[in-house]
């Protein structure tokens, strides 16, 4: 099994169009897995892993669940996410899902940090596999694990990994599973004749369409983690103590500053055009940028679909456009949650 071939990547226009519909209809209508190229694991092991990364990220590690994963951010001095990842125990280690083209740089800036600390970070992602799986997924899951993790970030683990359940996105039932990449493999074929293999840009919609953020390096250090929603998405705790660039997070939570959210949206245009870092303009205001994309995926329905970090006041009225003032403009779309009323 190779993972870093897209099944259509070999396919000309027409049949990877229809590919792609497919790809979609497996997922939505029926039961579907993708492996992940697009990330990167980091593995903190040492009697201070756990202390040491609760001094360095948004999010509470020091009291993180044998049974649940947790969003959290990686923030500059100045509050910007440099990273975001999903985090959860397994065995002694704590693991990190990040983003594969940020976690060099992000490694290698956290692995200075740790000084005196009995904490040791590695980058396992040669010896794991990270498969997506969506859509009715769970009769051939079960006939491979003792038992499947039923509410949001809720895990179980067993010698071929953790199988996380992730946020439903379009209706779609969701896991996540990381684990040896011969063991996890083994058990895929198993799957083959029950669920169809998708690319794994099918997975990043449908992260777009659950509302969660993904930094990359297009939009490292662009936003605090308000921006992205990630205080909504529980992936900051504002109780536990210091991390780099808290004391800006705190003060955006409590003074009433988050005037910048992330919206969900579909554009009229393809993704030679639509990808993250690339700036949106309001129609009443086209001298200055209103936002910025920060991921994109094609859509079934055609066109692109987007997070968009965005001014609240560009929502309200006019139009928002992508690249400039007279770009394709974008049609919002209702988040899967709820965004608190700013004030």
């Amino acid at each position: 099994m190779n993972s870093s071939l897209d099944p259509a990547s070999t396919l000309s226009a027409p049949e990877s169009a229809t590919h792609a519909a497919a790809n979609f209809d497996a997922a939505l209508k029926g039961g579907a897995y993708a492996i992940l190229p697009q990330f990167g694991v980091i593995d903190a092991n040492g009697d201070d892993a756990a202390s040491f990364l609760h001094s360095q990220l948004t999010n509470d590690i020091q009291h993180l669940d044998v049974t649940g994963a947790r969003l959290a951010g990686y923030c500059s001095p100045k509050g910007r996410l440099l990273a975001s990842f999903l985090t959860w125990k397994t065995g002694d280690t704590i693991r990190l899902l990040i983003s594969k083209d940020v976690q060099p740089a992000v490694q290698k800036r956290l692995s200075m940090f740790v000084l005196r600390a009995k904490a040791k970070l590695t980058d396992d992602s040669d010896k794991l596999l990270v498969v997506g799986l969506a859509g009715d997924v769970r009769g051939a899951l079960a006939a491979e694990f003792d038992a499947l993790p039923d509410g949001v970030h809720v895990k179980v683990d067993d010698p071929s990994g953790t199988l996380i359940r992730m946020p439903d996105a379009a209706g779609s039932l969701r896991y996540l599973w990381v684990g040896p990449k011969d063991a996890v493999e083994a058990r895929l074929a198993k799957l083959d004749g029950a669920l169809t293999r998708v690319s794994p840009a099918v997975w990043d919609w449908l992260d777009i369409r659950a509302g969660e953020p993904r930094i990359t390096q297009a939009v490292s250090e662009q936003f605090v983690p308000q921006m992205v929603n990630y205080d909504v998405l529980g992936g900051v705790n504002f109780r536990k103590g210091c991390y780099p660039g808290q004391e800006i997070v705190a003060r955006s939570q409590y003074r009433g500053t988050i005037k910048r959210r992330t919206a969900l949206a579909n554009v009229a245009a393809g993704l030679d055009v639509v990808h993250p870092g690339v700036e949106l303009f309001h129609s009443d205001d086209p001298g200055q940028p209103c936002g910025m994309v920060v991921n994109a995926a094609a859509a079934p329905e055609g066109g692109v679909d987007l997070l968009a970090e965005i001014k609240l006041a560009a929502l309200e009225t006019g139009t928002v456009h992508l690249g400039a003032a007279d770009g394709p403009a974008l049609r919002m779309l209702p988040l899967p949650y709820a965004l608190p009323t700013e004030v």
